[in-house]
């Protein structure tokens, strides 16, 4: 239990030497502090993991959180207990048996009646490549190993939220007063449409469908410019600028990570000041 307990934050953590430790009896796992039934609690989740210790600490966690849990082993089941209960996220591993999980996902956004599922990726991968990959599959959020159950969380009742707030639609993005509709390409913040270049537009919807997460310079540039964009890591420092001048009074949503990056403002922080 200790090899699976941050000593500091006393928080379930994951991690691949924790696997063959992991101790059968989950009930003495301490629920993550600061969290409350929602609304958005009974929403249903499939969680697709192979490793049967890890799947059962999951389902346990987003059981006692209020969730609707069921599990599936590989990716072949798990592309059938999404047609069969249509969950509303799925916590999807990478390294699956039978199909992987960016196949899975690549299939789920292929078929009109699953594109718009919440996908949060889970994998022991965390090179910076990996994760593009996934984002470029469609995922909507990826965690990386090891990880605390109540940053899983977190990230969970985070996509769930900008769900019910109508940010579902992948082609319309909403947080924290900025609106995204891609396919007009348009932006809003507040009620002020924003006048952006395609280089701020797409840093922006980036920026704004992740928030909290902090992107490095390098991810910008593939992710929101394009991998084949002939630009500098600096020049997205020269974007960032122009890009929060026209957000006027919602230019301090996007925040400069020292030593990474950039991030939108997370909406948890707010809420826990």
């Amino acid at each position: 239990m200790t090899a699976f307990l941050t000593e500091t934050a006393r928080q379930p953590q994951w991690s691949a030497s924790s696997e063959r430790s992991l101790p059968t009896e989950l009930t003495a796992l301490a629920r993550p502090a600061g969290y409350s039934s929602r609304s958005m609690a009974k929403a249903r989740i499939l969680i697709v993991e192979d490793d049967a210790s890890l799947a059962e600490v999951l389902e346990y966690n987003l059981s006692q959180e209020g969730y609707d849990v069921q599990v599936a082993r590989d990716g072949q089941m798990g592309l059938r207990e999404i047609r069969l209960r249509c969950p509303d996220l799925v916590v999807l591993d990478l390294m699956l048996p039978m199909i992987e999980g960016l196949e899975v996902c690549r299939l789920l956004r292929a078929d009109p009646a699953t594109a718009g599922l919440l996908v949060l990726m889970l994998t022991a991968r965390s090179e910076e490549s990996d994760e593009l990959v996934g984002f470029s599959v469609g995922a909507d959020d990826y965690v990386t190993k090891p990880f605390s159950v109540k940053v899983l969380l977190q990230r969970i009742n985070a996509l769930l939220r900008r769900k019910e707030q109508g940010t579902g639609d992948r082609d319309v993005i909403v947080s924290q007063g900025i609106m995204i509709d891609r396919r007009r390409h348009r932006a809003t913040a507040g009620d002020r449409p924003l006048d952006l270049t395609p280089s701020e537009f797409g840093l922006l919807t980036a920026l704004v469908r992740q928030p909290g997460r902090a992107f490095s310079r390098a991810e910008l540039i593939d992710v929101a410019l394009g991998d084949d964009a002939i630009v500098l890591e600096r020049t997205i420092d020269v974007h960032i600028r122009a890009l929060r001048k026209k957000m006027g009074r919602y230019a301090d949503l996007v925040q400069t990570v020292r030593g990474i990056g950039y991030r939108l403002r997370d909406p948890a922080d707010i809420t826990s000041m």
